[in-house]
């Protein structure tokens, strides 16, 4: 009965090995994984005419201009701030 036992087996460099290459293995399917969806969401926005960087910004005027329209300054709050960004230059 050959191969039973430590007749015909790896040995502890043969195991070694293939642990080594099942860990690179899966790395690789992380990694293959992780640039797929990198690449979706990037051509998304690109598709949209925009930068991932830009989409995160508004301009501080729009964002007061918006709270004045909703109702959450009163005027007097509103020409106040308004006239602090545009000292600022944003």
């Amino acid at each position: 009965m050959m191969g039973w036992y430590h007749d015909g087996g790896m040995g502890t460099g043969g195991w070694i090995v293939m642990l080594t290459m099942m860990a690179a293995f899966w790395a690789l399917v992380v990694l293959a994984g992780v640039l797929i969806f990198r690449g979706t969401s990037s051509s998304r926005d690109a598709k949209d005419g925009r930068s991932a960087d830009k989409s995160s910004y508004r301009d501080p005027m729009d964002i007061l201009d918006e709270r004045f329209a909703h109702g959450e300054l009163d005027s007097d709050e509103y020409e106040a701030r308004r006239a602090v960004l545009r000292r600022s230059g944003r």
